[in-house]
C-alpha cells in the first residue's frame, strides 16, 4: 500500500508542476498552456480525483482542457507556436547535434506526424 501512496504523490507533484507551467504559459508567449494542463489532468486523474475535478471545473484553466477533450480544438496561437517551436527545435537538433541519419529521419517523421495532428485539430474560438 505504501508504494501506491508514493505513486499517487508522484502524480500529484508532477500534475502540480504542470499546472504551474501551464499558468505561466498563459502569460509567457513561448510557453504553451494546453499541453501542460492536459498533462496535469492526466496526472491528477491518476493521483487525486479531487485535484482533477478542481482543475477541470476551474473557470479559466478548465476551458483549455474542455476545448481539447470535447471539441478537439486549440487556440490558433497555440497551433502556430507549437508547430514553430517543434520545427525550430527539431531542425536545430538535426543540424547541430545529431550525426546519425537514422535518428534524424526518425525526428523528421515525428515532427511531420505532430504537425499533421496539430493541423487536424479545430481552431478554438478565443473569448
Amino acid at each position: 500500500m505504501l508504494a501506491k501512496e508514493y505513486v499517487n504523490l508522484f502524480f500529484i507533484i508532477t500534475g502540480s508542476l504542470a499546472v504551474i507551467l501551464g499558468v505561466i504559459g498563459i502569460f509567457v508567449p513561448l510557453l504553451p498552456t494546453t499541453p501542460f494542463l492536459l498533462l496535469a489532468a492526466a496526472c491528477y486523474i491518476r493521483g487525486s480525483k479531487k485535484l482533477y475535478h478542481r482543475l477541470i471545473t476551474h473557470p479559466v484553466l478548465g476551458k483549455y482542457i474542455r476545448n481539447y477533450r470535447e471539441e478537439r480544438s486549440i487556440p490558433l496561437h497555440a497551433k502556430i507556436l507549437g508547430i514553430s517551436l517543434l520545427w525550430l527545435s527539431i531542425g536545430y537538433s538535426i543540424i547541430f547535434f545529431l550525426e546519425s541519419l537514422l535518428v534524424q529521419i526518425l525526428l523528421l517523421i515525428i515532427a511531420i506526424c505532430v504537425t499533421i495532428h496539430l493541423l487536424s485539430l479545430k481552431t478554438a474560438n478565443q473569448q
